[in-house]
Order: structure tokens, then C-alpha cells, then sequence
């Protein structure tokens, strides 16, 4: 009633001012009065009962202005998330690079003077040393090349098979290695040399802890076959990723032809065994930095795919592998397998401990050493500093972040990706000394000794360098993972692993890098 009172009065008040207007104009008058009181009252009660911020209203009729509506309708910008550099110009670990540089220049110059040394010797007929030198070349050096091209050819095949079988592979890997090294011991004593004799049993004692750590690891066999196979579909879409170690391996078998020539030099030089131990030193640190160079070019050609869909050169990485790089592998170089020891060492003290004392306190001050290790020094930095340039020290710290922030070091202790590499590359060894050996015991039987260590160790360095290209993309897989669980590039293998590892039904031993929280007093 109120309404229609005020409506009312407000017709009436309209017809006083206006007059008498004729009967339509009064209707028009009358119809829009009424309809602007009906919309100014149901604005008024929608403001009392929806207190919300002021807007604008307009009469029937009117335009809208453009500007506030495409004000309203604009949404908040989200802040963008800067993205780190990937082409990083500054040379990392430069201390390092000119050690490596330095010691590259003084081993050549030594490989260079004991081989003429070794030449020398042999022009010279009439001396006891010319008659040693030839004998040395005759019985001692065709074994030891033809090991160095064996170990090519199972270099070879170890990466192809683990490329293409990588589940079969790794159980295949753990017990080939566990047969090739007691074989490499059994015949080694049966040359019933003292020499060989203690060779021998050192093989067979570590093909005895090939046996148990092989057992010891079943639980993992299957995880890692799944590991190998999912890291490895990028290598297909990179055809030349693998050239960088076929030339290490190149490279490689070149410098170990002129190194063996360089210790049959030393042979006649003063302090022969401190001398031939330089050398086989320089040779250890040399093989490795290899390793790593191609280490690097895979590492950068699969990161990159993985954090941004990129389709890297191989070629670049590689340059960039021997260049701004370089200083990163040289460090790593010395420190990596130092540290891979400390972990097995660790491993071991961890499961013999038992009740002593004395190994209770040392496995705990190893761990200790451990944790800080891990930290500072650990063989998944290389994917950083391939992807993002840094120094050895802060791509391992960054690496381990990653692996606390996701959780992830229950899964990246129990990882024996690293383990079965190395295996490979022992085997590979083995079988080498078992063909070198054989030859020079027919042939000449006191060589017989630094003839199969020698080979050995050939067959182990050329294979490592091989197994590059798996070790390199199963760090990406990881490192990468920790980075970006969300891509869409990776399945449910590490999250699956997690569960299992977190639900206890997984039942494996982990390897500790923290002590206990429960301490015996």
C-alpha cells in the first residue's frame, strides 16, 4: 500500500506541474515515472540484504561504459617463475682444470721421454738392456694390446645388451661378475706362481663379496631393470649421443698404446716401481676425466629434454663438456670414486656391526663421514653441472636438496645402478686378464703377474668409459625427476617406489648416511 501511496503522489505531483497535457503524452509520462520508482526500490533492497562493494547502475536504456567492464573482467596476473640459465659461459672449478692441465702436460712429456727411452734401448744391440728391452716388447706388449682391444669390443656389447635388455642385463651383470672373477682366480693359481698365487686370492675373495652382495640385492634387481628402461627411451631420439664415447674410448685406446710403451722405458729408468706407480696413477685420473667428459655430454643432452622438451646438440654439449666444464669433471674425477668406496665401506660396517664395539663406533663415525661426503661431493652433481654450469661442490648440494625436498634418499641409497656399472666394468676386466694371462704363461710365464694386472685394469677403464651413456641417463632420471615430479615425461615408477619403500613392503636394507637416533650406551 505504501507503494501504490507513494506512487500516487508522485502522479499526481506531476500533473500539477505539467497541466492538463493531452491524454497520450500523460500515459508516457505516468508509465516511465513508474518504471524508474520499481527499479531504484528493488536496488535499495538488494544493497540492504547483499552488502557488497558499490557498483554502477544505469537506467534502462543507457550504454555501459566499455572501460570498467573490461576493468572488472580482467584477471590477476600470476607472478612468472624465472627459469636458471642453461648456457652458463664461466669455466666452473677452475683450480682443478689447470691441476688436470698441468699433470696432462707433465704425463706427456713422461710418456713422451720414456718412450723414446724405450726406443733407444732397443737401437742399442750390444747392451743387457737392449736384449731386456726387446724381450719386454716381444713377450709383454702384444698381450696387453690385444686386452686393450678385447676390452673395446666388450665394452661394446656390455652398453648395446644394457641398452637393449636392461632388465634381463642387471642380474646377468651381478653374477657374470661374480663367474668371471673366480674364474680369473682359480686359473691364476693354477699358474702356481707366488706372484699369481697372491693375485688369485684376491680375486677370489672378491668374487666371494660379488656372490653375497648379488644375493644381497635381489629385492632391487627388478626396480633397477625398470629404472635402466625408462632412462633410456631418450637416447632414440638422440641418434649421436653416443659418439662422444666412442671417441673417449678412442682417444683412449690410443693413449694407453703409447703409455705401455712409456713404462717399458721406465723399466730401465731409476725407481722403476715409484715410477710405473706415477704412471699407472696418471693413467687412473686420465681414464676417468674421460669417463666424466662423456658423462657430461649425456647428462646435458637428457636434462635438458627432460626439464624443457629441448632437442640439444650433442655436438655442443660435448664442447662444452671439454671446455667451460672440464674443471667440474676433474674434480669430480678424484673425488666420485673416493666417495663410491666410503659408500661400500659404510654398507659393509653397516651390516657386520652386530654387538662389537669397535665396529659399532666405526660404522657410525663412517656414516658420519658420510652424511658430509653426500653433501659436499656425490656423483648425481653432474647433471647440474651439464645443465646448468655450476661448480662440482654446489651441483652436489643442489642434487641432494632436491633428492631431501622430495623425499627421495631412501630410493637414491638403495639405487645400485652405480654398483652394477662398475660390476660391468670388473667383469670386463676379468675376462681380459683371463685371455692375457693365458697368453703370456704359454708365452713367457714371468710376466705372467703385471701382465694380468695391467690387463685388468685396461678392461676395466675402457668399459667404464663405455658405460657412460647408462650410468649418465639414469642420474637424469633421477635428478631430473626431483626437479619436476609433475612432467609428464615420467611415469610412476619412483612414486610407486616411494609407497612400497614408505608401507614397508618393500623389504630391503637401506644404506645409512645418518646415524641412528637409538644410540647404545
Amino acid at each position: 500500500m505504501a507503494v501504490m501511496e507513494g506512487e500516487a503522489g508522485e502522479k499526481e505531483e506531476k500533473l500539477d506541474m505539467e497541466g492538463k497535457p493531452d491524454g497520450g503524452d500523460e500515459k508516457k509520462e505516468v508509465a516511465a515515472v513508474v518504471e524508474s520508482s520499481r527499479s531504484e526500490t528493488r536496488v535499495s533492497r538488494l544493497q540492504t540484504q547483499h552488502p557488497v562493494a558499490p557498483v554502477q547502475v544505469a537506467p534502462h536504456g543507457a550504454a555501459t561504459p566499455p572501460a570498467t567492464v573490461a576493468a572488472a573482467n580482467q584477471p590477476t596476473p600470476t607472478p612468472q617463475v624465472e627459469l636458471a640459465s642453461l648456457n652458463s659461459r664461466e669455466y666452473t672449478n677452475r683450480v682443478s682444470l689447470l691441476l688436470f692441465i698441468l699433470h696432462l702436460l707433465v704425463a706427456a712429456a713422461a710418456v713422451c721421454f720414456f718412450g723414446f727411452k724405450s726406443i733407444q734401448g732397443l737401437v742399442d744391440s750390444d747392451s743387457g738392456k737392449a736384449r731386456n728391452g726387446r724381450r719386454v716388447l716381444k713377450f709383454w706388449l702384444p698381450p696387453i694390446e690385444g686386452a686393450s682391444v678385447l676390452s673395446i669390443g666388450l665394452a661394446f656389447s656390455w652398453q648395446k645388451a644394457v641398452r637393449s635388455w636392461p632388465s634381463v642385463m642387471v642380474p646377468f651383470i651381478l653374477w657374470a661378475c661374480f663367474f668371471a672373477t673366480m674364474a680369473a682366480g682359480i686359473l691364476l693359481l693354477c699358474f702356481s706362481l707366488p706372484a699369481t698365487d697372491g693375485l688369485g686370492v684376491a680375486f677370489m675373495t672378491f668374487s666371494i663379496g660379488a656372490g653375497l652382495y648379488a644375493c644381497w640385492v635381489t629385492r632391487r634387481i627388478a626396480f633397477t631393470g625398470k629404472v635402466f628402461a625408462q632412462a633410456l627411451r631418450p637416447v632414440t631420439k638422440f641418434q649421436d649421443v653416443n659418439g662422444p664415447a666412442y671417441l673417449m674410448m678412442g682417444v683412449g685406446f690410443l693413449w694407453i698404446s703409447a703409455w705401455c710403451f712409456a713404462v717399458i722405458g721406465a723399466l730401465n729408468f731409476y725407481y722403476p716401481t715409484l715410477t710405473i706407480l706415477a704412471l699407472v696413477l696418471s693413467l687412473a685420473w686420465t681414464a676417468e676425466v674421460m669417463r666424466n667428459v662423456a658423462n657430461l655430454t649425456v647428462s646435458r643432452v637428457i636434462a635438458l629434454y627432460y626439464l624443457r622438451g629441448m632437442q640439444s646438440s650433442t655436438q655442443f654439449s660435448f664442447q662444452r663438456a671439454t671446455t667451460i666444464n672440464l674443471g667440474s669433471a676433474c674434480l669430480g674425477s678424484l673425488f666420485v670414486p673416493t666417495i663410491e668406496a666410503l659408500r661400500i665401506m659404510a654398507r659393509g660396517l653397516n651390516l657386520l656391526e652386530g654387538e662389537d664395539e669397535f665396529l659399532f663406533s666405526c660404522a657410525h663415525c663412517c656414516l658420519r663421514v658420510m652424511e658430509s661426503i653426500f653433501r659436499y661431493g656425490n656423483s648425481w652433481a653432474f647433471v647440474h653441472i651439464a645443465a646448468y654450469g655450476r661448480g662440482f661442490v654446489e651441483a652436489s648440494q643442489s642434487t641432494w636438496g632436491l633428492f631431501e625436498k622430495q623425499r627421495m634418499e631412501a630410493v637414491v641409497d638403495s639405487d645400485i645402478t652405480s654398483a652394477v656399472c662398475f660390476l660391468t666394468g670388473v667383469t670386463s676386466g676379468a675376462l681380459s686378464l683371463i685371455f692375457a694371462a693365458s697368453w703370456t704363461f704359454s708365452s713367457h710365464k714371468h710376466y705372467t703377474a703385471t701382465v694380468s694386472l695391467l690387463a685388468f685394469f685396461v678392461g676395466y677403464l675402457m668399459t667404464r668409459i663405455a658405460m657412460a651413456l647408462p650410468h649418465g641417463c639414469v642420474a637424469c632420471y633421477y635428478v631430473c625427476y626431483a626437479e619436476n615430479p609433475g612432467s609428464r615425461l615420467f611415469d610412476s615408477t619412483i612414486p610407486d617406489r616411494l609407497n612400497q619403500i614408505g608401507s614397508g613392503r618393500e623389504g630391503f636394507v637401506p644404506t645409512p648416511r645418518f646415524p641412528r637416533p637409538n644410540f647404545r650406551t
